[in-house]
């Protein structure tokens, strides 16, 4: 099947190298025009502009756009949407706003373009383990796309969530779960850290891996970490970025009444995390001095 790709970062340039891999004809775009020569030296077909994309992919057209979430994805949808005719389908792979991707939708339809949101997991390991694909959008649309989502996605990896929107949706909660996973097991990992035992984390976290509950392929990663970085992690600064996914869900669950403690809670320690030092600890601590006369650390 023919298809292109808009957008060769790390997911995206992998992505287009799965397909090709996998048989398909791709069509690569990207802003900077290195990144797009430098992939082509691969296989896939270069495009150096957004109308070549257009003229090299044979009707109807399928692109995917794997830009960041916001400004980036929006300007480059109203550029396609003077490119592509009706009939065309544009795949958004990027971890949008599910509120975005119905909006998106409706304006794409009003060009007679179809659109499907794609919910992509997988990270730099997907190349060659396969790319989680979460799928939103017009089961027709979708239907005509299932070569290309099979040959993303491992076997089992694909699933069509449901109408507009619905993909990024599923994604979002997705994202949500990892938050929380993650924070477990760093705070698990500190316990151990700080204990009086000296403990080796990396063999830890291999032990873990054979038998165990909590056996999981973040843990795996994390035996990684260890490897790559030594026990004390000392070359890794303490500081931790969300993306928007893990802000979303928890408006999700605020909207819909639902309480989700965990996930919020881990969201929030990644705010922690970005401050060089933290003025309501302070606060608190010069409270405690007031009204107990508790001690305060001036260093």
């Amino acid at each position: 099947m023919d298809v292109g790709i808009i957008g060769l970062g790390r997911m995206g340039a992998n992505m287009a190298r799965r397909l090709h891999r996998g048989g398909h004809r791709v069509v690569v775009f990207n802003r900077t025009a290195e990144k797009t020569r430098e992939l082509a030296a691969e296989g896939p077909v270069p495009a150096f502009s957004l109308e070549e994309l257009g003229d090299l992919l044979p009707a109807p057209r399928a692109v995917i756009s794997m830009l960041p979430a916001g400004e980036p994805t929006e300007t480059m949808l109203g550029e396609l949407a003077g490119v592509l005719a009706p009939g065309d389908t544009v795949v958004d792979g990027g971890n949008a706003d599910f509120h975005d991707s119905q909006r998106r939708h409706g304006m794409l339809a009003g060009h007679g373009l179809r659109f499907v949101d794609a919910g992509v997991s997988g990270g730099v390991w997907g190349l060659e383990n396969g790319y989680g694909l979460m799928v939103g959008g017009d089961r027709d649309a979708v239907e005509a796309l299932r070569p290309i989502l099979e040959t993303l996605a491992p076997p089992g990896g694909f699933v069509h969530c449901g109408a507009s929107g619905a993909g990024h949706y599923v994604k979002m909660v997705h994202n949500g779960i990892e938050y929380g996973l993650l924070q477990a097991y760093g705070e698990g990992f500190e316990i151990l850290h700080a204990s009086e035992y000296g403990l080796d984390l990396g063999a830890i976290a291999e032990a873990w891996m054979h038998g165990t509950v909590i056996r999981s392929w973040l843990l795996e990663l994390m035996g990684r970490a260890f490897e790559a970085h030594g026990n004390e992690l000392a070359d890794v600064k303490d500081w931790v970025a969300d993306s928007g996914e893990g802000r979303w869900t928890v408006e999700e669950a605020m909207a819909l009444d639902v309480p989700a403690p965990i996930i919020t809670l881990s969201l929030l320690a990644r705010f922690r995390s970005r401050q060089e030092e933290s003025f309501a600890a302070k606060a608190v601590a010069a409270l405690r001095e007031q009204f107990g006369g508790h001690a305060i650390r001036t260093e």
